[in-house]
């Protein structure tokens, strides 16, 4: 009995799931995703899958071979400590990308919160948090993040919260306010008649309505916090040596170049670049879809 009712079930469930992503790719597909999608899709698999096909550790130093060019043995040749470049790049990928990604997931968290929060709080209490929130979105970011990368302890865990927690205040204005627009609504005024909760009408119904635009300004913010996270390891501020992240190879790279070592600028500068340019293509892309161009 079970056997057949799995059998009926499961074209069902298929039929239903091919159906939503044909939907999907209908509504949202355009050019400009696709590549985004495309490129940083090769960077995940760069930094993941690549050191399980290359063996090479990024801390081994090779002392016969310091700022060796390019090669069949270092495809990307070594830096000034004879180490592996492509292992460090793959490294450094692991790093940029897993701050960029989780980073850019708590902004995107404590953004939709705060927001929503104060669209549907009382009147004194929204204008009490868009006046905090004035005064956060008035503090200079890079400043902020120098000043905290300087006091607290740089590993993973604290650029992910540090990266998070000052990317977050552009958000929040935004789902407000998209959110006051959804407040009277007549569906919503509706639900309210039927006697739906704040918390079930902000889940159900705004979050819902909201959430191309949310997916759209989620890519904006990883190239942001990843671009941020450059800039932080370019200073010196962010993942700290041994370990590698690609801002922290371009800054190695930059006090090198005077010797001619291109090679330790060429890479983590276009790793970056790929990164933020494949994020944005893939915002954009869904922008355009959204906005029916």
């Amino acid at each position: 009995m079970n056997s057949s009712v799995d059998t009926v079930l499961a074209p069902s469930v298929t039929a239903r799931l091919s159906g939503a992503l044909r939907r999907w790719y209908t509504q949202y597909h355009h050019p400009l995703s696709w590549t985004g999608f495309v490129i940083f899709a090769a960077l995940l698999a760069f930094s993941w899958l690549g050191p399980l096909v290359y063996h090479s550790s990024p801390f081994a130093i090779h002392a016969l071979h310091t700022l060796s060019a390019p090669s069949a043995r270092f495809p990307f040749g070594t830096d000034n400590l004879g180490r592996d470049m492509l292992a460090r790049m793959m490294a450094g990928g692991q790093a940029t990308l897993q701050v960029g990604l989780l980073g850019s997931l708590l902004a995107m968290t404590a953004g939709i919160v705060y927001g929503m929060l104060s669209a549907m709080s009382p009147g004194w209490l929204d204008k009490s948090l868009m006046r905090l929130l004035d005064a956060v979105l008035a503090m200079p970011t890079l400043v902020l993040m120098i000043f905290f990368a300087a006091i607290i302890p740089l590993d993973t865990l604290s650029l992910v919260l540090l990266l998070g927690l000052v990317s977050w205040p552009g958000l929040a204005r935004i789902v407000r306010n998209e959110a006051l627009a959804y407040r009277e609504r007549d569906y919503i005024l509706a639900a309210r008649q039927f006697g739906a909760g704040r918390f079930y009408i902000a889940r159900a119904h705004m979050l819902r309505a909201m959430l191309p635009i949310l997916i759209v300004n989620a890519t904006f913010m990883v190239a942001d916090v990843i671009l941020a996270l450059a800039g932080l390891s370019f200073l010196g501020l962010g993942i700290q040596p041994p370990r590698a992240s690609w801002g922290g190879l371009l800054n190695e790279g930059v006090q090198q170049v005077f010797l001619g070592a291109w090679w330790l600028i060429v890479y983590p500068g276009l790793a970056i670049f790929a990164a933020i340019v494949a994020m944005n293509l893939i915002g954009q892309g869904l922008l355009t879809r959204l906005e029916g161009r």
